[in-house]
């Protein structure tokens, strides 16, 4: 009780010590998850966003909690060897480009950090080895789509990005990160609908006409999809509207309207219409051809998923004869890639478009042993269970928040050799993993891959192999 107490009063004093607006120095001795900075004063951690570990730097406090605080950089008083010039402070304001300051190499050692002490300290893991982060040749650029708000800002419809924290648009015209013609596609836009004086959306009244420009383009085909959200069933103008963008946007097939007429932040609605052309676009992965809907998943860098699929396929150790579960299988990007190297593959995915476009896909490519159904994974698989199917190998590539836990242990129950787990949250994935080492399983290899340059995000590939006896 007394050493409670002494605590509270310590907190009690350092909260006094520390106030909103002070200025402070300080070296930065790591780097958080989210690559914010780590400064400690008297051991009191301060997070601030543009620093690297090493620097000494001078900061402003901006917010004083019980067991940590935030700063916002003034100064670098002795920067590290890897800060680099930034090619945009707007990136750091919206957080799209918050590791810009950061040279690429140390980029990558960064993430491969990040991804070994997610095993160690929410799996559990010891003394692991992490490979070094796969990254890019040229970092930047890379992005195959765009969700862009759209917002009247100072009395014009402007598009941009919000600014970190806020609903506040920044106007933006280069984004950096994406493929430039995405960028230009965005900006075209932009102006016909100010020639047509269209309402964007007020969050506020819930009024107004447009929500999000929305624009995907392939990278290997170069074929644009442009998709606008409507917040009303029509768009005024719209035959003028369409003609324009034709004829503004030259490698466009897919210009769609989709709907969504509530107040939420979710960014599509389900109901789509062809305003011209088709309703998909194509792209090419892994050598194959892939039909992708307004709706439907589809990585963001291509030759980086390109990259991490490859490792996945190589990890599966495939020799022709295997039947493989893909859960989480998207439009079958990476269960067409492991259908070319097993026996068979069966396939799930919660959003029945995807799988629709997942069984097109397979036709397109002239594959014939992979089995798609739509439904949720932790319900699927049981069902298959029941129905005698054994697997030799599986495949998971699941949204942020990770596995269901009723599903690994189903999957325990099914015992693969193998599984091979994708993720873009190595969090949740080091959780899952101890699960399946619980299980039997051992961690054999982990591989991060780096699909968002200049961001803190890391995807990653691990093999987990069932041990025998």
């Amino acid at each position: 009780m007394r050493s409670f107490c002494l605590a509270r009063r310590i907190e009690r004093k350092r909260l006094v010590e520390l106030q909103k607006n002070q200025r402070h120095k300080g070296l930065v001795e790591d780097l958080t998850s989210k690559g914010s900075g780590v400064v400690k004063l008297d051991g009191f951690p301060i997070f601030i966003e543009g620093t690297i570990p090493g620097e000494t730097v001078q900061f402003k406090l901006t917010k004083v909690g019980k067991k940590f605080g935030y700063g916002r950089l003034e100064d670098v008083i002795e920067p590290s060897a890897d800060r680099v010039t930034l090619t945009d402070p707007i990136g750091r304001q919206i957080g799209t480009m918050t590791l810009q300051h950061m040279a690429y190499p140390a980029q990558l050692n960064y993430k491969q950090k990040q991804v070994k002490e997610a095993f160690e300290r929410l799996g559990g893991f010891k003394n692991i080895a992490v490979q070094p982060t796969i990254g890019m040749e040229h970092p930047w650029s890379y992005r195959n789509k765009a969700q862009i708000p759209v917002r009247q800002v100072k009395g014009q419809l402007e598009t941009g990005f919000y600014r970190r924290n806020s609903h506040d648009l920044v106007p933006v015209e280069n984004f950096h990160i994406q493929d430039p013609v995405i960028d230009e596609t965005i900006i075209v836009v932009r102006d016909i609908l100010r020639r047509y004086q269209i309402k964007p959306y007020d969050e506020a009244s819930g009024k107004g006409t447009i929500r999000h420009i929305i624009v995907k383009r392939g990278h290997y085909t170069g074929e644009v999809m442009l998709v606008l959200v409507l917040n009303q069933r029509e768009l005024p103008h719209e035959a003028e509207i369409v003609a324009e963008i034709k004829a503004g946007v030259p490698e466009l097939v897919s210009l769609m309207a989709n709907f969504n007429f509530k107040q939420t932040n979710v960014i599509l609605g389900k109901e789509n219409r062809v305003l011209w052309g088709q309703d998909y676009y194509t792209d090419e992965m892994l050598g194959m051809q892939f039909k992708i809907s307004a709706n439907s998943f589809y990585q963001v860098n291509t030759p980086q998923a390109e990259r991490m699929y490859e490792e996945a396929i190589r990890l599966a150790q495939l020799t022709g004869q295997e039947t493989v579960l893909d859960a989480y299988c998207g439009i079958g990007s990476i269960s067409l890639g492991l259908a070319r190297e097993a026996g068979q593959v069966y396939a799930m995915e919660v959003v029945p478009e995807a799988i629709e476009m997942a069984k097109d896909n397979a036709k397109v490519n002239e594959i014939t042993n992979v089995h798609f159904e739509v439904g949720k994974a932790e319900d699927v698989l049981p069902r298959w269970q029941a129905e005698g199917i054994q697997f030799d190998v599986a495949v998971v590539d699941p949204p942020r928040k990770g596995l269901d836990k009723s599903f690994i242990d189903t999957l325990v129950e099914l015992a693969p050799e193998r599984i091979v787990y994708v993720s873009c949250n190595p969090a949740t994935q080091a959780r899952d993993c101890q699960h399946f080492a619980e299980a039997g399983y051992q961690l054999q290899y982990i591989q991060p891959v780096d699909l968002f340059p200049q961001s803190p995000h890391v995807e990653c590939v691990v093999l987990l192999q069932r041990s025998n006896g």
